[in-house]
């Protein structure tokens, strides 16, 4: 099936559709300059563009990226000075910012609290009060004593601290000692934002924002893992941010990050099949049937992989129809075809 004809990406261009973005790119002939999809400086006429799979391909035509839509960034990659407040608040969860204090770094409070409720869903103001609670829950278990953590993750009182532990985790600070956290983040990738999922240092999830079954996946990681998923960071974002990097450019071929698949037996044994689908390669879902030895049970290995939360590490992109279509895919088709042809372009 030929997703990416040139009708297609043409009109994306006329509708500046932005889940198209990082999926392909657009040189218009008669500026010299290339764009993203859902660029708003121009809607050129067909016969004046040129598209690219990559944005490298367009410069080695000669053409330079837009200022208006900067594609050689990440779509919806976070602005420098939103970088250096999480990495502040981060550091040392103590350090509140309030209104002035963006203003004196030159920031407009609207303009970040939007950003914020856009790309996490919560106000800037939630963002560090989720930081502050996420440390202090790892300082409870790592022993240390409530009063001190209270204090040492900004809070004026330890009243206040403890009815703003409870509203979130549903449990006072001494109670939650036999309790974990899932670590959230927000990690960007030219196909845009992906939000990750960490317990213990181990991955859990890993899907498109995009993804509609999202929500649940989170409350089925938290009823079987017993943890609640909280806003916070942990080394192994690191390293799964630097291997995305590194798979994205076509440098790195196997994943090597530890991960965590709660599910049924069943579900374990597909899951562990699809990541012996070498890189480059694809397969059908009786293929996968068969080789676990139950060639009837197409339906069931199908439902397994939709039922996969672990996007591009655990690659159920690389399972295709058995007539060479590509199906269902909750990253989207689009997104699917650009992985597929990314891991072929680099076999």
């Amino acid at each position: 099936m030929e997703l990416f004809t040139e009708d297609v990406m043409y009109n994306a261009v006329l509708e500046n559709d932005s889940s198209f973005d990082g999926l392909f790119y657009l040189g218009v002939k008669t500026t010299g300059i290339f764009c993203r999809p859902s660029c708003r400086a121009r809607n050129p006429k067909k016969e004046n563009v040129e598209f690219f799979p990559a944005a490298k391909d367009a410069l080695a035509c000669g053409y330079r990226p837009c200022k208006i839509c900067t594609p050689m960034e990440k779509p919806d990659q976070t602005p420098g000075e939103i970088r250096k407040l999480i990495d502040d608040i981060t550091a040392d969860p103590s350090f509140k910012l309030k209104e002035q204090d963006l203003r004196d770094r030159g920031l407009e409070p609207n303009r970040v609290r939007r950003w914020f409720q856009k790309h996490h869903g919560m106000t800037f103001y939630a963002y560090q009060r989720m930081i502050r609670l996420n440390t202090a829950f790892k300082k409870i278990q790592n022993g240390e004593k409530v009063s001190k953590t209270a204090f040492e993750t900004g809070y004026d009182s330890l009243s206040g601290f403890q009815d703003s532990f409870k509203s979130v985790f549903g449990i006072s600070p001494s109670q939650s000692r036999n309790n974990r956290i899932i670590d959230v983040s927000r990690i960007e990738t030219p196909l845009g934002p992906m939000i990750a999922g960490a317990i213990d240092e181990q991955l859990c999830l890993l899907e498109f924002t995009s993804r509609r079954m999202l929500e649940s996946e989170f409350r089925d990681l938290s009823k079987r893992l017993d943890a609640i998923p909280v806003q916070g960071e942990c080394l192994l974002f690191e390293e799964l941010t630097q291997q995305l990097d590194r798979y994205f450019d076509g440098t790195l071929k196997n994943f090597k990050i530890p991960l965590l698949t709660p599910g049924t037996q069943f579900q374990k044994k597909i899951w562990d099949q699809l990541q012996n689908i070498p890189y480059g390669a694809t397969c059908s879902y009786l293929d996968q049937a068969e080789a676990i030895g139950k060639p009837k049970a197409v339906r069931a290995v199908a439902n397994a992989n939709g039922m996969n939360r672990i996007a591009i590490i655990i690659p159920c992109h690389r399972v295709i129809g058995k007539d060479g279509k590509l199906t269902g895919y909750g990253g989207g088709l689009w997104r699917k075809k650009y992985l597929l042809d990314l891991e072929r372009r680099n076999v």
